[in-house]
């Protein structure tokens, strides 16, 4: 495989990335931009694929990946009727096969399976293209990266320079709310997922300067957007990414004290941003999680399908928590997966978590790894509290940044540093393998 043909695969993932950004915040279903960024995304897999770039990728990640998409195909396969009997209410039976009562399908509704299958296929299909880079070739994506988050943040400052009410309605098939999203608690995500990439290229790639103004702008973009799990979680990453990428950085003390200044303020403002008496109120997260509890304790054997979350949430809502305003997600993913993948979906939730954790501590000395490690953990954070995996912008980004944790390029990278030793040769330094003379 010559250099040119693995630069253009950099780019054309990368563009993907980009658009993914641009285009992507939408949560609603049915959006044309989301078909778009999938097509583009299976579409260039498929023709990275179709070369050899010698690069490997772990059988556990491909088997979970496989088992993923397997069951939500199994979930829009007829089966014999029989098999539900007992296993969920009456009332949650799956779609009937063409009107014979013999077959149904595990899913309450086939249509929105079937566009989540999509959803899933083409983030597992960036995703596995992503690895099949050159390791260096990854970090090469961080521009295309910091591109759509430069064009949100905008968007964003401009919006809250107007008014704390702009929206931007007619330039996409969605209003936009905050940044170029539809909802800002996922701009926020955005936003403080980028911070450890920021620290990351102020510390080791030699833009103190650029990244502490990068690293300010986005805690003002936070602070701006309003979201508290935003703030909280902005916060938290800063210091986080400050304290584990500086340890191996040579930033200086001035610097060190910039960042110590930066914080504080921003600490004082978030504090104002947090009110006590709002974080749980009556109709709010606790409510959508108790509700969907019960859900999941009818329907654990098989779910309800991929997509269905609003349909089935309504048969299980209180009469006295129905009000005009209606619940689309359960502001817990891994509830709502829970909800709609059943036992199997939960099982491959936490074979994922494993993986994860186990390369964090094999992969743990690579300052763009840890930086990844640490965008990725706060996005499954803020799972817990919202659905920012819905959004095409924010799965592609999840999907690029497992890619960063799960590439082995990253490792064997490691391993030939650790071969090698530094000496000074006619006043060079160099890097040379053990056991080198002249």
């Amino acid at each position: 495989m010559n250099d040119r043909s693995t630069e253009w695969d950099k780019y054309l993932l990368g563009s993907v990335l980009f658009v993914s950004l641009l285009i992507g915040g939408g949560t609603a279903s049915g959006l044309y931009t989301d078909t778009l960024i999938e097509l583009a995304a299976i579409v260039s897999a498929a023709a990275i694929f179709s070369r050899n770039h010698g690069q490997r990728t772990a059988h556990a990640v491909l088997w979970l990946l496989l088992f993923a998409i397997g069951l939500a195909v199994v979930q829009i396969i007829p089966l014999p009727a029989a098999i539900f009997k007992g296993t969920r209410p009456e009332l949650l039976l799956g779609d009937q096969w063409v009107g014979d009562t013999k077959f149904r399908f595990i899913s309450v509704g086939v249509g929105r399976t079937v566009e989540c299958l999509l959803y899933l296929v083409a983030a597992a299909g960036f995703f596995l293209a992503v690895l099949r880079l050159r390791a260096e070739q990854l970090s090469a994506l961080l521009p295309f990266f910091f591109m759509g988050v430069v064009c949100n943040g905008l968007a964003g400052a401009i919006q809250y320079s107007l008014s704390d009410t702009v929206a931007i309605v007619g330039l996409l098939p969605f209003t936009i709310n905050a940044g170029l999203f539809a909802n800002g608690n996922h701009f926020s995500a955005l936003l403080f997922v980028s911070i450890p990439f920021v620290v990351y290229y102020g510390l080791f790639r030699g833009h103190l300067l650029s990244g502490l103004l990068g690293l300010l702008t986005l805690l003002l973009l936070l602070l701006a957007a309003g979201s508290r799990a935003g703030v909280l979680l902005g916060l938290a990453i800063t210091v986080l990414s400050v304290v584990f990428l500086s340890a191996r950085s040579r930033i200086s003390g001035l610097g060190f004290l910039a960042m110590f200044i930066g914080l504080s303020v921003y600490t004082i403002g978030a504090w104002t941003k947090i009110d006590a008496d709002v974080i749980d109120p009556a109709f709010g997260r606790g409510e959508f999680a108790r509700t969907t509890i019960e859900g999941i304790k009818d329907n654990w054997e098989t779910g309800v399908g991929f997509g269905n979350f609003q349909k089935v949430y309504q048969v299980y809502e209180r009469e006295g928590m129905i009000f005009r305003q209606y619940v689309n997600h359960a502001h817990n993913d891994f509830l709502e997966i829970a909800l709609e993948g059943g036992i199997v979906a939960v099982v491959l939730t936490v074979v994922y978590l494993s993986l994860f954790s186990a390369h964090l501590i094999r992969s743990r000395h690579d300052p763009i790894q840890k930086a990844a490690f640490l965008s990725v953990s706060f996005m499954l954070i803020h799972s817990l509290v919202d659905y920012p995996l819905r959004t095409e912008a924010l799965v592609m980004t999840f999907a690029y940044m497992n890619a960063i944790i799960f590439h082995k390029g990253f490792a064997e990278r490691s391993g030939r540093k650790s071969e090698m030793i530094e000496i000074d040769h006619n006043g060079d330094r160099l890097l040379v393998p053990i056991g080198t003379s002249f």
